[in-house]
């Protein structure tokens, strides 16, 4: 082999170390996300996926809407109707979106939430804030009750839009908070999975043209961010806020909720979402450890028959784990405690003992109970052969005594 066939090897195993070496250090890499604060939490576990920033404070801008939204739908009908005033639509700064809404319009509660979802029309806030809470510095006060309630503790609203204030803010783990509360009203969701709905005329405007369109691209069918799998729930852009937005995705059995307060453009808020989306479910997964009635351990039950003596513990719900893909679920071992004393009889059903799973930092506990009915055995046995064995030395007490007795009366006899 002559030397430039040596080299020409050497620097081919050289450029293959250093790629090697670099697609290591990438894939290492810890997922970022290009923006003021986020989050991303699987709803059904609680479990916090990805965090930055999350309990800092920021400007909320537009997603205030949200609690907005949830106090309405739980102080009002869909179908009441309200009067708009001319606070309502003569506070807002130039430049903030409004519907438009006119001074003495009678308007229903939900054409008013679709306008207040869809568009984002701050006059549609400013109408239902003095509708529900007699003014919006009433309804101010719902807003921070409501989100302390809900275990926000670095939140705190001065109006029912966003609409900057140096004293309105949250932070991206409150706002989840917030979300996650909302997304469990039915008709919330409807409203924010909705891409258009148009207003119905009214006593002050005749026609029907007023199209409220989604400002969330990914329940617009013509956009690229698209996903079916998206069910809401809304945007915000202040200069101060810069580019927020809350989305919730089902996908694969679970529900996840993204929060990103802070990105730089109003493209990167719907790019750096989908990065975040794509992260959790290209990386997380279900893993079926144990279904319902699968048996965990062997035991043998004292004072039992010889039949039902030996007893399967069975599990008494389904145990199914979510996990990072890196992580084998089913390969973890499982913490078993049982009852101090087991012994018979023992029901078909009763509860013996706990299994818990501890995976990916989310315990998953479930009973072990009995599969089988143990029979407490009897001792009839036992007691007929102690009985005679009582009887044999209490037969031999007495012929004992017996001699005793008759030896006494010969020597007494002879004397």
């Amino acid at each position: 082999m002559n030397k430039r066939i040596k080299k020409t090897i050497i620097a081919i195993i050289l450029i293959a170390i250093i790629m090697s070496n670099c697609i290591f250090v990438y894939g290492a890499n810890d997922f970022s996300v290009n923006a003021k604060a986020s989050i991303i939490v699987e709803e059904n576990s609680g479990k916090i996926i990805y965090e930055e920033n999350s309990k800092i404070q920021n400007y909320p801008a537009s997603v205030t809407k949200i609690l907005t939204a949830i106090l309405t739908l739980e102080n009002c009908k869909l179908t009441d109707t309200v009067t708009v005033s001319k606070t309502a639509i003569s506070n807002i700064p130039s430049g903030y979106v409004i519907a438009p809404l006119f001074v003495g319009e009678q308007m229903t509660v939900e054409d008013l939430l679709y306008a207040l979802m869809l568009k984002s029309a701050n006059d549609a806030a400013y109408v239902l804030a003095e509708h529900v809470g007699g003014s919006v510095d009433g309804f101010s006060n719902m807003m921070n009750k409501k989100a302390e309630e809900l275990g926000c503790k670095n939140s705190h609203f001065v109006n029912p839009n966003g609409i900057h204030n140096s004293n309105h803010y949250t932070t991206a783990y409150d706002m989840y908070l917030i979300a996650k509360y909302a997304m469990e009203n039915e008709e919330f969701v409807k409203i924010v999975s909705t891409y258009q709905h148009t207003l119905s005329a009214t006593n002050k405007y005749s026609k029907k043209d007023r199209i409220m369109k989604n400002t969330n691209n990914f329940v617009n069918p013509n956009s690229r961010y698209y996903d079916e799998n998206v069910k809401g729930i809304k945007t915000g852009t202040t200069l101060q806020a810069g580019n927020c937005l809350i989305t919730s995705t089902s996908k694969n059995g679970f529900d996840v909720i993204t929060v990103v307060l802070g990105a730089k453009t109003a493209e990167s808020k719907f790019s750096e979402t989908k990065n975040m989306m794509n992260y959790f479910f290209d990386n997380y997964e279900y893993t079926q450890i144990h279904k319902k009635g699968d048996v965990i351990k062997s035991i043998e039950v004292e004072k039992a028959t010889k039949e039902t003596k030996n007893l399967n513990l069975v599990i008494s719900d389904d145990i199914k784990a979510m996990n990072n893909i890196a992580i084998k679920a089913e390969e973890i071992e499982p913490e078993i405690n049982l009852n101090e004393e087991i012994v018979a009889p023992i029901l078909k059903g009763q509860e013996l003992g706990t299994i818990k799973y501890t995976v990916d930092g989310l315990e998953y506990n479930a009973k072990l109970l009995a599969e089988n009915e143990v029979i407490k055995k009897t001792y009839y046995v036992e007691i007929l052969i102690g009985a005679g064995v009582l009887a044999v030395i209490i037969c031999i007490i007495i012929v004992i005594k017996k001699k005793r007795r008759k030896n006494v009366y010969e020597v007494n006899r002879v004397e």
